[in-house]
């Protein structure tokens, strides 16, 4: 059985923290520090709701006494709020409310970190809500650039490529007409390799192999007259990423991306000189990728990722079958 935090265990620290000979203060910051504690590592949702209770126990004993505590109270509310599984956007919506509540407080008292930080993560909340036109893309956008003035790529190189990465995807993700979707698709590849050259393969390996895998897919259905092209550098982009992802250490990552590259072969001349002979060669490379991939998303319970590459894998045989009759 896993072992959880219970409310009655929430309740026994707070009366606890309650009556420990503390100013309100410490006290204030004891029940922060354990909501903080409970975050980092909860095994179920239950503990994130506790983690919850815990922010608000918080906030309701700061009153207008300690508002960058109370701030700060409210901003882990709103990191456990979007941590919560939840199809609909009843917590996102929440979690936006005590970010934006949050931010004016910490833009007066608290360090630029923690400002960028909070901007950062209200970006993806505000990501998050675009789909259900709860929120608009340009504002998640502007909170992610908000981030960047602090978050430089010489000293917080992490930060800097995910935000990049994101505002890449929030690029990816507009959809209004033809050309400004080519506009924003040519503005997200250029946002990962501008990361790019900041970020390399000694220094942050893993931030590496995540802009160039994600770069390898925005290339690969970017419109243009140029597909054949796009296809090459997004597996030259695949490639860089496998130099970091591997079967052994970060087997998902590493499924992930080599069926990305499986989508790009199947797309792919054998000789992009002459595209009018097909490509049984690049099939049967691919193939291999979508096998490895589909064995080890099964082995790893990502039914839904399996699936979409089992899919794949029989079109690319109906695809195959054709070309080889043809010969």
């Amino acid at each position: 059985m896993t072992l959880s935090i219970t409310d009655s265990t929430v309740k026994a620290a707070i009366a606890a923290i309650a009556s420990e000979s503390a100013t309100t203060q410490e006290k204030i910051e004891m029940l922060i520090e354990l909501a903080q504690g409970l975050q980092k590592k909860p095994k179920t949702a239950q503990d994130l709701w506790s983690t919850v209770d815990l922010y608000k126990r918080a906030c309701e004993m700061c009153g207008e006494d300690y508002p960058l505590l109370k701030a700060r109270a409210k901003v882990g509310i709103a990191s456990a709020l979007r941590s919560i599984p939840d199809e609909g956007t009843e917590l996102l919506l929440q979690a936006k409310v005590a970010y934006t509540e949050a931010l004016p407080i910490l833009q007066q008292l608290a360090s630029k970190e923690e400002i960028a930080e909070a901007q950062m993560n209200l970006g993806l909340v505000l990501q998050s809500l675009v789909p259900f036109n709860l929120a608009q893309i340009a504002d998640s956008i502007k909170a992610y650039q908000d981030a960047l003035r602090v978050f430089t790529p010489q000293n917080y190189p992490e930060e800097y490529a995910i935000l990049h990465n994101n505002i890449a995807i929030a690029y990816l993700s507009i959809s209004t007409g033809m050309e400004q979707k080519q506009l924003c698709e040519g503005l997200a590849v250029q946002t990962f390799e501008a990361a790019l050259k900041q970020i390399n393969l000694i220094e942050n390996p893993r931030e590496y192999a995540m802009l160039q895998n994600n770069l390898g897919n925005a290339l690969q259905y970017l419109q243009s007259t140029h597909p054949i092209e796009n296809n090459l550098r997004a597996i030259a982009a695949y490639d860089e990423a496998l130099k970091v992802r591997n079967s052994h250490d970060t087997p998902l990552e590493y499924a992930n991306t080599i069926s990305n590259k499986a989508n790009a072969l199947f797309n792919l001349p054998d000789d992009p000189e002459k595209p009018e002979k097909g490509n049984p060669q690049n099939l049967l490379k691919a193939r291999g990728y979508y096998q490895e991939a589909w064995e080890i998303f099964t082995e790893y319970q990502q039914l839904e990722q399996a699936q979409v590459v089992a899919q794949a894998l029989q079109e690319l045989e109906i695809e195959l079958k054709m070309q080889q009759e043809k010969l």
